[in-house]
C-alpha cells in the first residue's frame, strides 16, 4: 500500500494548472525518478482536464490508481497510489485532513506515537540499568577496599599495646 503523489490543480478554461504537488519516488531507481515524476504530473493534468466539475473518479493507469476529485470552484485534487491503497481513504484524503481521513489511519498514527514514546522510555530504563550496574560494581569495590582497610588498621593497632 503506497501513496506516490498528491497534487492540487486548478481546472482553467484553456488548460489545467498544477498549483502544488508532493511526490514519493523513493521506491524507484535514481535514474527513473524524474521520468516517473513527469509521468505523474502529466497524468494528473490529463485526468483533471477530462473530468467534469463536481465529480470524483478513479482511473487505472498502468499499475497505478489515480483518484481525482474536481470541486465546483475548479479546484482539483489527484492522488496517485498503488492498487492496494483504499479508494475511500484516497477520496477522504482529498477532502479532509490526512489524520482524520480514515479511523484506521488515525489509530495507526496514535500507535506509532505510542511506539516512539515506549521506545524512548525503554532506552532511558536501559541507561538507568547500566548506571545501577556501575553503582553496584563500585559499591562492591568499596566494600572490598573497606575490609582491607579495616584489616590493615587492626594489624597496625594490634602491634601497639596500651600500658
Amino acid at each position: 500500500m503506497k501513496l506516490y503523489s498528491l497534487s492540487v490543480l486548478y481546472k482553467g478554461d484553456p488548460k489545467v494548472v498544477l498549483l502544488k504537488a508532493a511526490y514519493d519516488v523513493s521506491s524507484f531507481s535514481f535514474f527513473q525518478r524524474s521520468s516517473v515524476q513527469e509521468f505523474m504530473t502529466f497524468t494528473s493534468q490529463l485526468i483533471v482536464e477530462r473530468s467534469a466539475k463536481g465529480s470524483r473518479a478513479s482511473v487505472k493507469e498502468q499499475e497505478y490508481l489515480c483518484h481525482v476529485y474536481v470541486r465546483n470552484d475548479s479546484l482539483a485534487g489527484v492522488v496517485i497510489a498503488d492498487s492496494e491503497y483504499p479508494s475511500r481513504v484516497a477520496f477522504t484524503l482529498l477532502e479532509k485532513n490526512p489524520r482524520e481521513a480514515d479511523p484506521m489511519s488515525k489509530v495507526q498514527a496514535e500507535l506509532d506515537e505510542t511506539k516512539i514514546i515506549l521506545h524512548n522510555t525503554m532506552e532511558s530504563l536501559l541507561e538507568r540499568g547500566e548506571k545501577l550496574d556501575d553503582l553496584v560494581s563500585k559499591s562492591e569495590v568499596l566494600g572490598v577496599q573497606s575490609k582491607a582497610f579495616y584489616k590493615t588498621a587492626r594489624k597496625q593497632n594490634s602491634c601497639c599495646a596500651i600500658m
